[in-house]
Parts: structure tokens; sequence; C-alpha cells
């Protein structure tokens, strides 16, 4: 097809014209048809957003999708993009993408009415036809409708009445294409209010020009419900013109959260190969969003990216790596001290409320860890009651008394691999409980448990923790007592 250079050319095959809207219809229909995934990678929305997703298209609606940072709804409406026609013709040299079969520009129309059937076409690549704007407070109408332009008026010796003197902005230069508007709140009522006519007609507005452009575009927006209180607001009037509105969710449960973090995560090819990262580990990267989504000390309405975990596993590797680097290890596995590393990405990631300002970011993000750790020990080990009856056998009783008896326990974070396990080694109660309440546990990932119980232990009150520069030091909390006083 794209051997096609002339209007008489694309005549003689019989070329039907489409809008935007009924090629994104038809497209999906053939691929629900043939049982063809149209948003390949999204996980968690199958049941949910895509469905919805799906239903507006072949309704030929604009679409809002709403939802909280880091719900992949831009993503979404980028995906879209491959239900469009592989390649659609356009008059040569046209500004707006001028079907020549229905030419809506002075320019390519006057270029017909000459050339006839010589008319040159250009053909346009899927992939060429999506346009994105963020929208700040600064955009103006020029910027996405178009201006009167005072240079092209001198050059070409016209007057400003003249409809050959606009500058088109970004929405027209969009036509037959997919445009996005992220972050629709943030663009101001009077800018909202020029998209009204575009919406319901098709039609632009620019100066007192009596010109109408019946664009053939599908809109896609995204909104965050907390920028309807913090920054602005939809207009109504907008609001209903747009057809459907598809809200956007976090993943349910952590092993979707968990195929997110492995495909979006971008790791170096030596890092995967040198660090190996145990299941429990990648469970528990997984739970700290799930904390923070339900803690106190975060702001809850602005949400949680899974854009943290992708990044906390990121430094996660990134820990482990160079402390083998360190060391002189040529490989080495994840440890639950390593996620002292993650610390950054929960930082930087979380809006806190007063009271989490309070306490201090690192703070909180350590509270975090420390509470997805409890979340998910009674998952692997028995369960620690609260209050257990005077004498009652534990199976953790053998471990604390090691540490009654001992004279403490230091994890270094320099210790290389061997010194790492063999410092494990010498809590012999450890090997007892992991064989007995995990006895199908891959041998790799033996010492992360044993650490996992220690800190769980810590988390109940069974043991105490104590972080200083070079390591982590593990006590029998009476005991710490004692020799405090």
């Amino acid at each position: 097809m794209k051997t096609i250079k002339t209007l008489g050319e694309l005549n003689k095959i019989g070329y039907q014209s489409k809008s935007i809207k009924d090629e994104l219809r038809d497209n999906l229909i053939k691929n629900i048809k043939h049982k063809v995934k149209t948003f390949e990678g999204i996980h968690g929305y199958e049941h949910t957003v895509i469905p919805e997703l799906e239903r507006a298209i072949l309704s030929r609606h604009n679409i809002n999708l709403l939802g909280l940072r880091g719900q992949a709804k831009t993503r979404l409406a980028r995906m879209m993009v491959n239900l469009l026609d592989e390649y659609i013709p356009v008059v040569e040299g046209s500004e707006i993408n001028d079907d020549p079969l229905n030419p809506i520009s002075r320019y390519a129309v006057e270029l017909i009415s000459d050339k006839g059937d010589n008319t040159p076409i250009t053909w346009l690549h899927r992939d060429e036809r999506f346009a994105e704007k963020l929208a700040t407070p600064d955009v103006t109408v020029a910027d996405i409708i178009g201006d009167v332009d005072p240079i092209k008026a001198a050059n070409l010796k016209l007057s400003y009445a003249d409809d050959r003197v606009i500058h088109y902005g970004m929405i027209p230069r969009a036509n037959r294409c997919i445009f996005v508007i992220n972050e629709l709140p943030d663009l101001q009522a009077r800018i909202q209010v020029a998209l009204f006519n575009i919406l319901q007609e098709g039609d632009i507005q620019i100066r007192g020009f009596k010109l109408r452009l019946p664009l053939d575009m599908q809109f896609v927006f995204t909104a965050n419900p907390e920028d309807y209180t913090n920054r602005g607001s939809i207009v109504t009037p907008l609001k209903d013109r747009i057809g459907s509105q598809i809200l956007t969710h976090y993943p349910a449960n952590v092993d979707i959260a968990q195929t997110i973090t492995a495909q979006e995560a971008k790791l170096d090819e030596r890092q995967s190969a040198s660090v190996y990262v145990p299941e429990l580990a990648k469970e528990l990267l997984e739970q700290i969003s799930f904390e923070a989504r339900e803690s106190e000390y975060v702001d809850v309405k602005s949400g949680v990216s899974a854009r943290m975990s992708i990044t906390a596993f990121e430094n996660l590797l990134s820990t482990a790596e160079r402390r083998a680097l360190l060391s002189g290890d040529e490989s080495t596995a994840v440890r639950l001290s390593d996620f002292i590393g993650v610390i950054p990405s929960i930082t930087g990631k979380v809006e806190l409320v007063y009271e989490g300002e309070q306490e201090g970011a690192d703070f909180v993000a350590n509270t975090l860890i420390d509470e997805a750790i409890k979340t998910l020990f009674p998952k692997y080990f028995p369960k620690i009651e609260k209050l257990e009856k005077q004498g009652e056998e534990t199976p953790y009783d053998n471990i604390v008394s090691w540490f009654f008896n001992g004279d403490g326990f230091e994890l270094l974070d320099y210790f290389n691999d061997a010194q790492y396990k063999s410092k494990l080694d010498e809590v012999e109660p450890l090997d007892t409980l992991i064989a007995e309440h995990q006895p199908d546990i891959d041998p790799r990932d033996i010492y992360f448990e044993k650490e996992f119980v220690l800190w769980g232990l810590v988390q109940y009150k069974k043991l105490s923790k104590y972080r200083y520069s070079e390591g982590l030091q593990i006590k029998d909390p009476y005991g710490s007592y004692i020799s405090g006083l």
C-alpha cells in the first residue's frame, strides 16, 4: 500500500476512509474474536479496568482514566495505538494530517482542487499517531488549539483576516490521532472550556475566524482524584462531554505486584546473574507497599505508586551487588539486612501526613519494613500470641534461650557470604525451626529465612535489635535491659 503515491491511485484500489474511533473499534473487535490480548503486559486489570476500557472503545467514547499515581493510566492510553491501522494516507504537506478523501484544511482542499488525481499523498504509521500533553497551569489556548501567526502573515503578505495566517496548536496537528492530556485537573478552567466544541462537535475556534475543522480525534484524559482538592478540578460541562470515566486501582494482591515489579525493573544482566533473590525477599518487598497504603504515617489519598516497589527492587539488588563487590564474592544472595538499601526508594515515594513528618521519613520507612515482616511472619511460621499462658511452651523458646544465655549476636554489613552463613549457623535452634515448619524450602533461601525469623521475633518483642553504622546487633530483650541497669 505504501507504493501508492497519488490520490488517483488511492481511488483506483477502492480505499475507504474510516474515522479513528471506527479504526479502534474494528481492530478491537478483531482482537476479541481472535483472542488477541490488546493490553499485553498490564497486570491486575483483567477483570476490572480493561473490560471497561474495551467497552468504551466499542462505544466510540472519549475516555477519562481516573486514579492515583502509578496505576498505569498513561501506559493504557499509549497501548491504544496498537488498535490503529498500520498506515493511513495523508495529503502530502498537510499540517493536520488531512485525509485525501475527506480534506478539511484550506491547504488540502485547494491542492486537491488544483491537482485532482495527481495530488501527492504520504503514509502515516500508527506509531506517529499518538500525541501527549502534560497539563500545567501555564498551558494556553494557543498551545493546544492555535493562534494567529504574524510572521506567517508578513511572509505571505496576507491580512490577519485570512485563515492562512493561523498557526495550528497541538490538537489540530494531532488530527486522526490519539491525543492524551495527562493530569487534566491541572488545566486552567478557561482552557478546559476551549475543549468543549472539540469534544462535542469536533470543530475548533481560533480568535474571530469563522473556522470549522471537523477534527477526527480520540481523546484520552488522565486525572488523579487527589488533584480535585489540591490544585483544580474538571469543569462539569467538560466531564459531561467525556463518554466514559474509568477508575484504575493498585494491584489487588502481592502476587500481581511481584509480576509487575519483575516486568518493569531495569536490571543489568550481570546484576541479575550474580545476585540471587529469595522468593520471600520478593514477597516482603511488595508487602512494604501494601503496608504503606494502610499506614497511619502515609497520606493514603496521595497513593503509593507501583514505582516504589520497582525502584526498591532495583536498590535491593544494587545493595547486595555492592556488598559482594566489597567483600570479593563472585555471587551472593539478598539478605534481609540488605533491605536497609531500599529506604531511599521509600522516602522519595511516599507523602507523609503530619504525624509522619514529625517522626521523620527514615523512621517511617523502617517502620514499614518492620510491619511488612510482622504481616508475613505468621504465613511462614507459627503465630506468636500477644499473651501466652505462664509456662506454656512455644516453638521459639530455644531460640530465645540461645540469645538469653549468649553474649549477643552481630551481623556486620561487610561480612562475606561465608562469614554471614557461619554467623547464622551459630544459632542452632534456627535449623530445627526451619526444618520443622519449612521442610520444602529451596536450600538457597535458608539463610534469608533464618534472618527473617530473628527479625520476626524482634517485631513480636521476643528479641531486641539495634542498628549501628557497621551492621546489626540482636539480643535477648531482658538481658539487654539488665545489662543496661
